[in-house]
């Protein structure tokens, strides 16, 4: 009997130990919740920052203590109301460490790409240094596309991390450096996919250039927090009855998957965060980040 109760109160501990809680930013960052106007308190209120196991479609989440997870629509809600980038529907949700105020903060989004089954086969054989000249080539176009819609043109400077494939695991990362334009700090372009049976969970970093280092030592905490749920892992591809996707790890980092998770979105949404760095210096920073703050 003592022993059964034991077993019941180890598996309680783990149970809560793992369990989902939020907090709100009132009391996640207090102090920085208190220097924002009304109008902006009633925004911030409106969103949950989440710790533990976070279902989501065909995915879980596993977030610790020191990162904070946000669902869908707060995530839309920091991307298109508080950070100005265009709306969209397909966030899973976004990821923030816990130190410093999260929405001032590199962040992490949080999406799925129904690719199909993405074959690994030409991971160990990759020339990475072709690939980043296609690249750079495929930029010119995209370029086109983002000059007849009014944006900067994007420079692709290298590789920030090269490409780095886990076959045990099925988890791809890369980062590249960008330029925009007209802005003196450039912007990086850290990036995750855990491939599973029927797509790709997609995991990109939001920062400057200047946060590689926390980016880095970040990057192995937010690759082990997401798993595909039983059925949907990489090994469940039943070659029957599942879609393949028409490229492999190569077009992954080549961006050949859905255009509004490609390099054009992303590179919308970062200079759309980062606006407010050359503007720094000419308006003064107290009213310019985010023009909240009275």
């Amino acid at each position: 009997m003592y022993f059964k109760q034991l077993c019941c109160g180890a598996i309680l501990a783990t149970c809560v130990s793992s369990a989902a809680f939020a907090i709100s930013v009132k009391e996640a960052y207090p102090d920085q919740y208190s220097l924002e106007t009304p109008e902006w308190q009633a925004v911030l209120d409106t969103i949950d920052l989440k710790q533990g196991v976070q279902n989501l479609p065909r995915v879980t989440l596993d977030v610790p203590d020191d990162y904070y997870f946000v669902n869908s629509k707060d995530a839309e809600t920091i991307l298109h109301d508080i950070w100005g980038n265009p709306p969209g529907d397909f966030v899973l949700g976004m990821l923030f460490h816990k130190d410093g105020y999260f929405i001032e903060n590199w962040g992490v989004e949080v999406f799925y790409e129904d690719t199909g089954y993405v074959s690994d086969s030409d991971a160990a054989d990759m020339d990475y240094d072709a690939l980043l000249a296609n690249l750079r080539s495929d930029m010119q176009s995209e370029n086109k596309w983002r000059e007849q819609n009014g944006y900067e043109r994007i420079e692709l400077l290298g590789w920030a991390e090269p490409p780095h494939y886990e076959a045990e695991e099925h988890k791809l990362y890369w980062a590249k450096e960008l330029a925009f334009e007209g802005y003196e700090t450039n912007v990086l372009n850290y990036n995750i996919r855990v491939l599973g049976r029927e797509g790709v969970l997609v995991l990109n970093f939001i920062a400057d250039i200047e946060n590689l280092a926390e980016v880095k030592s970040a990057a192995p905490d937010v690759l082990d927090m997401p798993s595909f749920t039983p059925g949907n892992t990489y090994a469940d591809f039943n070659p029957s009855t599942d879609a393949v996707a028409a490229y492999g790890i190569g077009g992954l980092i080549a961006g050949k998957a859905a255009a509004k998770t490609g390099l054009l979105a992303a590179g919308v949404l970062l200079l759309k965060k980062f606006w407010f760095v050359l503007l720094i210096p000419l308006i003064g920073l107290k009213n310019v980040i985010f023009g909240r703050r009275a």
